[in-house]
C-alpha cells in the first residue's frame, strides 16, 4: 500500500469510528482493517460489555443447551446472580450503537465455556460473567458459538473497531475438592511443605522436588503427590470436566486452600474456591500459551485484558506476554494491546507500576486514576490528588509514554458505577448535581492521559446499587427487581426497558467527547503538563501537546460546587483559544503565557490554543 493510500485509509477508518455512513464501511474493507491495525493502543476509546447483560438476540441459547431448573442451566433472568440471556449475536447487532457512542474498541467480557452453576447450597450463582472456565478453547453455549464469535470480530473489524478479549490464566472453575473441608483456609509452604503429606510431621512424599522456584519440567516431574496441604480429588463424573484435558491433572494446581489476597497466598491460594493453577509449572505455561495463541490465530482479536493478573507469579507473564505479542505479529497485528487487572485502592500508582517493571506487563488497568476521580469528584479531596497520580507516571516500565497505554476507567463490573459512589458520598445531592459530577468524571476520563474505558450502561445513566452483581445491570429489558427500582440519570425510564437510545445526556456527552478525543492527537498521544491544582475541591488544569506539531490543548476542571475564575499558565506563544468541549476558556489570552478560564460548578473545558499568526 502506498503512503498516500495508507493515509487515506487511516482517515477513512477514523471517519468510521466517528460514525460514518454504513455505505462507506464496505468501500475498502482491507484498507479499513489495515488502518485499524496501524492504530496504537492509546488511540482507542474502549467500550466494555458483559455479553450476558448486553443484548439477547437469540433466546434459543438462553439455557446453554441444558435442561432443568436454574441450578442446572444457570438461567434465571430475575436473579442478579444468574444468566439473563444476552449473547454474542446481541452484541454484534448493537455494533452501530457502540460506534455511534464513539467507541473504537470493544472489551468483551469472557466468552469461554463456564461451569453453569457453583456455590454451596443456598449460595449458588451462575457463570454468566465468564470467570469460571471449564473449556478454554470454546465459546460458552449460553453466549453462542465459536462461529458467532468469529462473526462478531469480523463485523467489528469491518467498522474499524478492535476487539479485546477478557482472559483468565490464574484459575479455572471450582471443580477440585478437598477431603478435609469445603471452604478451606490457606496452608503455607512453610507449614505444609511439598515433601511432606499433611504438614511437617507427615510422611515423606515428592522426593527430590526442589520447590516451585525451580521451573523446569524435570523438577516438576518429581511433584507426583498433590496431598502436601490438603487431599484434593475429583468427584465422580468430573474426571474430564475441563478442556483441554491437561487441565484435569490435579498436580497442576496449588491445592493449598483459599487465598487471603496477601503475601504468599496471593499467588498460590484459591480465589474464593476457584481452582488455582500452578503457573510456575512449565506445563501450565506452555498450555496457556497454546490456548491463547490459538484464539489469536483463529479469530484475529486485537488484545487481551488479563483477569486477576497480580495473582500469578511474575515469571509466567515474563514468558507469556512476549509469546502473545509474537503470535499477534505473525497474524499481522502489530499493536496487540495487553493489559492486566491489578486491583488497587490508592491514588499512588507505585503498586500498579511494579507489575509493568517486574511482571513486564505492557499495561495495567489504571485503578489509581479511578481512585483519584472517586476521591475528588465523588469525594472532597483536593485536585492535588491528580498531581500524586501523574507524578507517578515515570514509574511505569517505559516511563510517562507507557502510562498513555493504561486503560483508565471510572466504573466497571467489579468495582461499581461512578454514579453510585457520587450518591453515596453526597446523599443530599439532587439528581442535577449528581449528573454534573458524573459528567465531570466523564470529561476527565475522555481527555486525560490513558485509554478511556466506558462501562456499558454508564452512557444510559445506570447507577447501580454497589459493586459486583449490583453493578451488572442489563442493557436489554431487565427482569431483576433490584435493578429496576434504581433511579437512573438523564431519563425517567428504568432498567425494565431496553436502553439503546441516543438521547440520554450522558450518551450525547460521551459521544461528543469521544469524537473530540480521536480527532485530536494531543488527547490520544500527547504529553501532559500540570498547570494548576489545589489542596481543596476546585481547579485542576492540565495542558496536553500534539506529538507532531506541539499544538497545545488546555484541559480545565472544577471539582467544587461553586463557580471559579482563574488565570492559567499556557505556552507563551499562545494567542487564542477555541473551545472543543465544555465551556469557559476566554477567546484570547490575557497576556502572553496566561489564559483566563471561567468554569461553573462541576464544569470543564477542553480548549485548543492557537498561535500569534
Amino acid at each position: 500500500m502506498t503512503r498516500s493510500r495508507m493515509r487515506r485509509a487511516m482517515l477513512a477508518a477514523t471517519a468510521l469510528a466517528l460514525g460514518a455512513p454504513a455505505a462507506a464501511q464496505t468501500s475498502d474493507p482491507t484498507a479499513t482493517v489495515q488502518a485499524m491495525r496501524a492504530r496504537l493502543p492509546q488511540d482507542e476509546v474502549i467500550y466494555f460489555a458483559l455479553p450476558d447483560r448486553f443484548d439477547n438476540a437469540d433466546p434459543s441459547n438462553d439455557r446453554g443447551g441444558l435442561t432443568g431448573d436454574r441450578l442446572r442451566t444457570g438461567y434465571d433472568p430475575t436473579s442478579k446472580g444468574f444468566y439473563h440471556g444476552g449473547d454474542l449475536k446481541g452484541l454484534m447487532r448493537r455494533l452501530p450503537y457502540i460506534q455511534a457512542l464513539g467507541a473504537t474498541a470493544i472489551w468483551v467480557g469472557p466468552v469461554f465455556k463456564n461451569k453453569p452453576v457453583q456455590g454451596a447450597p443456598g449460595q449458588e450463582s451462575a457463570g454468566y460473567h465468564g470467570y469460571w472456565i471449564t473449556d478454554f478453547n470454546h465459546v460458552d453455549p449460553h453466549l453462542g458459538t465459536d462461529a458467532e464469535f468469529k462473526a462478531l470480530v469480523d463485523a467489528a473489524h469491518a467498522r474499524g473497531i478492535k476487539v479485546y478479549m477478557d482472559i483468565i490464566v490464574n484459575h479455572t472453575a471450582d471443580v477440585i475438592q478437598y477431603r478435609e473441608c469445603g471452604a478451606c483456609a490457606y496452608r503455607s509452604r512453610a507449614d505444609y511443605p511439598y515433601q511432606r503429606r499433611g504438614g511437617v510431621n507427615g510422611p515423606a512424599i515428592n522426593a527430590g522436588f526442589a520447590g516451585d522456584d525451580v521451573r523446569t519440567a524435570a523438577n516438576f516431574a518429581k511433584l507426583t503427590d498433590p496431598s502436601y496441604a490438603y487431599t484434593p480429588f475429583l468427584a465422580k463424573g468430573d474426571e474430564h470436566a475441563k478442556s483441554p484435558d491437561w487441565l484435569n491433572d490435579i498436580r497442576l494446581y496449588h491445592n493449598r486452600g483459599n487465598t487471603t489476597f496477601e503475601n504468599e497466598s496471593s499467588t498460590m491460594g484459591d480465589f474464593v474456591g476457584l481452582d488455582d493453577l500452578m503457573t510456575e509449572n512449565p506445563r501450565v505455561l506452555a498450555g496457556m500459551i497454546d490456548i491463547f495463541g490459538g484464539w489469536i490465530d483463529r479469530f484475529g482479536v486485537d488484545g487481551y485484558r488479563i483477569d486477576t493478573a497480580r495473582h500469578v507469579n511474575p515469571e509466567f507473564w515474563q514468558a507469556f506476554v512476549p509469546a502473545m505479542l509474537a503470535r499477534a505479529k505473525a497474524k499481522g497485528i502489530p499493536n496487540f494491546h495487553i493489559f492486566g487487572e491489578v486491583s488497587h485502592g490508592s491514588v499512588d500508582p507505585g503498586a500498579l507500576a511494579e507489575h509493568t517493571r517486574v511482571d513486564k506487563l505492557p499495561a495495567v488497568l489504571d485503578f489509581a486514576f479511578r481512585q483519584a476521580v472517586i476521591e475528588t469528584v465523588a469525594g472532597t479531596r483536593g485536585t492535588d490528588a491528580f498531581e500524586v497520580l501523574f507524578k507517578g507516571d515515570p514509574l511505569y516500565e517505559g516511563g510517562a509514554a507507557a502510562a498513555q497505554q493504561l486503560p483508565t476507567f471510572v466504573s466497571n463490573h467489579d468495582n461499581g458505577r461512578f454514579a453510585y459512589y457520587v450518591r453515596q458520598a453526597f446523599p443530599k445531592a439532587g439528581d442535577d448535581e449528581v449528573m454534573h459530577r458524573v459528567m465531570l468524571g466523564n470529561a476527565m476520563l475522555l481527555s486525560l492521559r490513558g485509554v478511556p474505558t466506558v462501562y456499558s450502561g454508564d452512557e444510559q445513566g445506570f447507577t447501580g446499587d454497589g459493586n459486583d452483581q449490583d453493578a451488572r445491570e442489563d442493557m436489554f429489558a431487565s427482569k431483576v427487581a433490584s435493578y429496576n427500582d434504581n433511579r437512573l440519570l438523564g431519563t425517567t425510564t428504568t432498567t425494565a426497558t431496553a436502553h439503546f437510545g441516543q438521547d440520554n445526556p450522558l450518551f450525547k456527552q460521551t459521544a461528543a467527547l469521544a469524537r473530540v478525543r480521536v480527532a485530536t492527537p494531543a488527547l490520544t498521544r500527547g504529553r501532559q503538563v500540570l498547570r494548576a491544582r489545589e489542596e481543596k475541591p476546585g481547579l485542576l488544569a492540565i495542558s496536553r501537546f500534539d506529538p507532531t506539531t506541539n499544538a497545545e490543548i488546555l484541559l480545565a476542571f472544577n471539582t467544587s460546587g461553586a463557580p471559579i475564575e482563574r488565570l492559567i499558565e499556557v505556552e507563551p506563544d499562545a494567542a487564542t483559544a477555541r473551545v472543543l468541549a465544555g465551556s469557559g476558556c476566554a477567546a484570547r489570552v490575557a497576556a502572553p503565557g496566561s489564559l483566563r478560564v471561567t468554569l461553573p460548578a462541576f464544569g470543564y473545558a477542553v480548549c485548543a490554543l492557537g498561535g500569534t499568526k
